[in-house]
């Protein structure tokens, strides 16, 4: 008879289970944990976002633009003058800009802007009114009068006392606000022709009163003679 060999289990523990690290791996796959799995799929990436270079590059263009425009309004123009709109509200600058007459531009720039535009022009005169916020107004018209006495008036009905004129540079000098007096009642065009014609059909002390008056009221009426006779020249 055969003899049939047993093995009988033994009571120790079983062997510690060694396993590599792509077993490891493989296992952690197999059992999917939602924190390990989170921080294995984040990535970061390490690329600045482009978005900040976008905006400087907006901001410089629209700079850029800003001071072109105060350039082009420069051209031809007879008057500029800085309005202080510290408070104004939407509604207001409408309302003033509406009372305007065509050939004035109501236009609001950064104090630095306008200082580019200006530089080396004969506007450079304008650079003690760079300070706080202006509006700045481009008169396009000999009728200064007509250009200046709308704000005024404006000024009044909202009773924006606070909000004066900061300056204004008219034939290359500087006017402080204090002084814009003297520019608002400048004859017009009309009153220069009056002038013009009572002193050559009147007697010679009123040619001489004529002579006699501010100097730059005498400007105006010489100018607008002389204007008066090219057309007439023109004319035949």
């Amino acid at each position: 008879m055969e003899a049939t060999l047993f093995t009988i289990p033994s009571s120790k523990p079983p062997p510690p289970l060694y396993l590599s690290s792509a077993d490891a791996f493989s296992l952690k796959s197999h059992f999917n944990n939602p924190f390990l799995g989170s921080i294995h799929r984040t990535k970061f990436s390490s690329k600045p976002s482009p978005l900040p270079r976008i905006r400087a590059a907006i901001s410089r263009t629209k700079k850029e633009e800003t001071v072109e425009k105060v350039k082009e309004e420069l051209q031809d123009c007879f008057l500029v003058a800085g309005i202080s709109y510290k408070g104004f509200t939407v509604k207001q600058f409408q309302d003033f800009r509406s009372q305007l007459p065509e050939t004035s531009k109501l236009l609001v720039a950064k104090n630095t802007l306008v200082l580019k535009a200006i530089e080396g022009t004969k506007w450079e005169s304008l650079k003690p009114c760079m300070k706080g916020m202006n509006a700045w107004l481009f008169v396009h018209s000999e009728e200064i009068p007509a250009a200046l006495k709308p704000y005024r008036a404006f000024q009044k009905e909202k009773k924006l006392e606070e909000n004066d004129f900061t300056g204004a540079v008219f034939e290359g000098k500087y006017y402080e606000p204090d002084e814009l007096k003297v520019l608002e009642n400048l004859p017009t065009r009309a009153e220069v022709y009056a002038q013009i014609l009572g002193s050559l059909k009147g007697p010679a002390s009123a040619v001489v009163g004529t002579i006699q008056a501010p100097a730059r009221d005498l400007i105006m009426v010489l100018k607008a003679y002389c204007k008066k006779l090219e057309e007439e020249s023109a004319g035949q």
